[in-house]
């Protein structure tokens, strides 16, 4: 188990699951408000983020396509997450 502790004083508990299948969507979004640091900065620390076929992300994998500027990336057990800057 892992207490997560997120800003705004929120710890979220995380516990492994067997046989976990991971969301096919977005299950927590990042608000930010620098998503070119924000991106940049987890890049430089080996976070990958995921290019879709059906949206078209510059080459940092941000979407800019209308809408809260947005990049997604998967935690370790494959979950889609993702930080996101309101425009």
């Amino acid at each position: 188990m892992l207490i997560l502790h997120l800003a705004g004083d929120r710890d979220t508990l995380v516990y492994p699951k067997p046989d976990h299948t991971p969301a096919t969507f977005t299950i927590l979004n990042f608000s930010v408000d620098d998503i070119e640091a924000a991106v940049d900065e987890l890049a430089g620390k080996g976070v990958r983020f995921e290019r879709y076929d059906h949206l078209k992300t510059d080459d940092k994998g941000i979407f800019r396509g209308g809408g809260p500027l947005i990049a997604w990336f998967t935690d370790p057990a494959g979950n889609v997450l993702s930080v996101l800057q309101e425009t």
